[in-house]
């Protein structure tokens, strides 16, 4: 899916003097979507944007287990780690409509409206959350909503320089730098961002914005310098042994302690850019005139997630905890032949009571 690659991304490119703006006019002018970093309540989310005045410029994030806070402090741009959402809702929605059914007649007329395509482009996505739509794709390889969507994304990915505590890309060996996927990939350089084409759409793109100057060797020189420091500045790392220590004991004690915290609220689920998982949801009109079948997002965490005939196969705290630690760092290898974890740190900023998921589960 997506678009190849045809350009080392670990090269010299452009300078793009006007910043983002012209850029993201050029794929408003192509008919895209375009979706990027947002400052909004005082959070770095995601959102549609119309200009590059919309942008998060200057806006950095202190991210720790259970706690958040952004401020506006800088002019440059991509100061912040990953946003607080994931990038996933707009190839993977929160809710979409499956089926719908209509009566009125002898029989019942079938509307099943499949997706409806408008091109999107991802500006400002970093190296994390590029790397889950690798997973994605691999996953939702079958789902024709998603294939949809994605065959008609653009993607300007970002080297991160500034990650937050929580985060862990270099450990998941998903970052700082980009890897495969994207068209454009950006090098922050002050107020500068340096761009390097790395697809045929990524080159078409920067040919339309006119004549930019070249990147010189000690300006990106300078920028690699920027990522490297900010690699070397993360301190969470994901422990193969004790991952493996931990699925070797599936009724190990330190299940339980790490359920006296778990509040099972699902918040880890729904921020994670790989966690996939749906329910189906089916409503009627009183008179009997239609019928609906939606596909929603769920989690694991949910007791109802796992119920069939009898009751939820996983009850306790305890059990729903192990499984999605289990699925996302060991039986996901095993479906899928990866980890389903990326390494952004958002289940750890965002649960309330600051599990990290990068900490042995201590069996005792």
């Amino acid at each position: 899916m997506g678009h190849a690659s045809l350009i080392d991304a670990a090269a010299p490119g452009r300078v793009l003097t006007g910043g983002l703006g012209p850029l993201v006019a050029r794929l408003r002018e192509r008919g895209c979507t375009v979706v990027a970093p947002v400052a909004k309540d005082r959070v770095v989310a995601l959102g549609e944007i119309e200009s590059a005045d919309e942008l998060a410029t200057g806006w950095v994030d202190i991210q720790e287990p259970g706690h958040y806070r952004a401020e506006s402090t800088t002019t440059g741009p991509f100061r912040h780690a990953a946003p607080a959402a994931p990038w996933k809702r707009w190839l993977h929605p929160e809710q979409r409509l499956v089926v719908r059914l209509r009566s009125g007649s002898a029989r019942p007329d079938l509307d099943a409206p499949g997706a409806t395509v408008t091109p999107i482009a991802f500006v400002g996505i970093q190296s994390c959350d590029l790397a889950a739509i690798g997973r994605l794709d691999v996953v939702l390889a079958d789902d024709e909503d998603y294939r949809a969507r994605r065959e008609s994304l653009v993607i300007v990915a970002v080297a991160c320089a500034e990650p937050a505590a929580d985060c862990f890309c270099v450990s998941a060996g998903t970052g700082p730098w980009p890897g495969p996927g994207a068209d454009i990939v950006l090098r922050t350089l002050d107020d500068e961002l340096l761009a390097t084409a790395v697809s045929t759409t990524g080159v078409d793109l920067l040919d339309e914005l006119g004549p930019l100057p070249e990147v010189t060797p000690a300006e990106f020189a300078a920028a690699e310098q920027r990522i490297a420091a900010g690699a070397a500045r993360q301190t969470r790392r994901l422990d193969p042994s004790a991952i493996a220590a931990a699925a070797a004991a599936p009724d190990g004690p330190g299940w339980e302690a790490v359920a006296e915290r778990c509040l099972t609220c699902g918040n880890c689920t729904f921020v994670c850019p790989t966690c996939f998982c749906t329910s189906v949801v089916d409503s009627a009109a009183l008179d009997g005139t239609s019928f609906e079948r939606h596909e929603r997002w769920d989690s694991c965490f949910s007791l109802d997630f796992a119920h069939v005939h009898g009751g939820s196969v996983r009850t306790s705290a305890a059990s729903r905890y192990r499984q999605w630690y289990l699925h996302k760092l060991v039986t996901w290898h095993d479906q899928f032949g990866e980890s389903g974890c990326v390494g952004c740190g958002r289940c750890i900023t965002w649960c309330p009571t600051g599990i990290d998921i990068t900490e042995a589960i201590d069996h005792g």
